[in-house]
């Protein structure tokens, strides 16, 4: 029986609970919440689950080694003397990422390169020849993290960033990060139990998202490979059976999932994703104004939406987040609606008091995710009732 390992989720700030959540659910043990990581065990048949599975993982590493640095030389001299032989041959291509806290290292790019010529120097000096470096699909990716004087190394089971699920084919201007839409949508408590709706939806990745957690669709199907699949000891029988364990798992839908965008060629890039992860027959994309739109059902509905706020996209903040405001209020009554936002000043014209306020970042960009609540009738009532 394959024994278990420790291995490092990264995520994005503010989704770790999410994420152990996740984890949790898929049968990891001894999980430990860190600070954008999530620290877990399972076996190699786990690892491959986590990565086709968790929609609010960045990258899954496996720690190899681990030991204390107090110089450059250290660094070297250890990476050296790990038997990479073991994990990767000759002929094979290589990539290092380096993740630095430490007031003695402060140069992630400098030690990722001092990594890199550890590694090669010592198939050098043991084969004669050393494999190439690749940056975007080598046959092993390595991490180096340093934390003070702590150095660990770890294989990168996942390659690409898990956030590109493979079905983006068409992008809009300043589109959100896939893992964050779906830990949005996590965080907001919506799992397919109501209709949902994203007016501003860009290019569509809130809906998709929606759509794929609805029917509990794992996020990397479409992926095109993991990094794991390179590595020596790869099982793809095994990975077979977790995939198609994971398959069986999906459910209907019997809710609607909609979005709106006021630009006609926007809706087209929206739908042209939507088709590409397999979804059109779930979600509905419509050329729609919103503040022009008002809520279609007596059902519940939750709105989840990303409205710009950014520096690429010139528009009138104050006025925009005043009429979101407005419509909310007047035209979606029995509405849970949650947005993103960095614009703090925008969102103060919003003129609604929010539930929930919520810390994340998108990108580089500090923002916060708020929950509004539109009641049938007046609060007041709402609660005497």
């Amino acid at each position: 029986m394959e024994k278990n390992f420790k291995m490092i989720a990264k995520t994005m700030f503010g989704l770790e609970e999410v994420l152990a959540t996740e984890l949790r659910k898929l049968g990891a043990s001894k999980v430990e919440i860190g600070t954008r990581n999530v620290a877990f065990e399972g076996d190699k048949g786990f690892m491959y689950k986590a990565n086709l599975c968790c929609r609010t993982a960045i990258k899954v590493l496996k720690p190899v080694t681990s030991f204390n640095v107090f110089t450059e030389a250290d660094i070297y001299k250890k990476v050296y003397a790990f038997p990479w032989e073991n994990y990767m041959d000759v002929d094979g291509s290589l990539a290092v990422d380096a993740t630095v806290f430490s007031e003695k290292f402060t140069h992630s790019q400098y030690i990722a390169l001092k990594t890199k010529d550890a590694i090669v120097d010592r198939f050098r000096d043991k084969e004669g020849r050393r494999p190439d470096v690749d940056l975007d699909h080598p046959t092993l990716r390595v991490n180096i993290h340093i934390d003070r004087n702590i150095c660990t190394l770890s294989l990168d089971s996942s390659g690409q960033s898990l956030h590109k699920r493979g079905y983006k084919v068409a992008n809009t201007m300043a589109p959100i990060n896939e893992v964050l839409a779906a830990g949005m949508i996590m965080l907001a408590g919506w799992n397919g139990q109501c209709d949902l709706l994203d007016p501003m939806c860009g290019s569509g990745t809130i809906l998709t998202e929606a759509a794929m957690i609805a029917c509990n669709i794992p996020p990397n199907l479409n992926r095109d490979e993991f990094s794991f699949e390179n590595w020596p000891d790869f099982d793809v029988d095994l990975y077979e059976l977790i995939e198609n364990a994971a398959l069986k798992k999906i459910r209907e839908s019997n809710y609607s999932i909609q979005g709106f965008d006021i630009e006609a060629d926007v809706v087209d890039k929206a739908k042209e994703n939507i088709e590409s992860a397999n979804l059109k027959e779930f979600i509905k994309v419509h050329h729609q104004d919103f503040f022009e739109s008002k809520k279609e059902t007596e059902r519940p509905l939750f709105i989840i939406f990303n409205p710009p706020y950014d520096e690429r996209i010139q528009i009138d903040a104050e006025k925009l987040y005043a009429s979101i405001g407005t419509t909310l209020k007047h035209q979606y009554p029995g509405t849970q609606a949650w947005m993103i936002t960095s614009n703090m000043e925008a969102l103060k014209n919003v003129g609604l008091r929010p539930s929930k306020r919520i810390k994340l970042y998108n990108g580089k960009l500090e923002a916060k995710f708020v929950r509004y609540d539109m009641y049938e009738g007046s609060k007041k009532t709402k609660k005497n009732n």
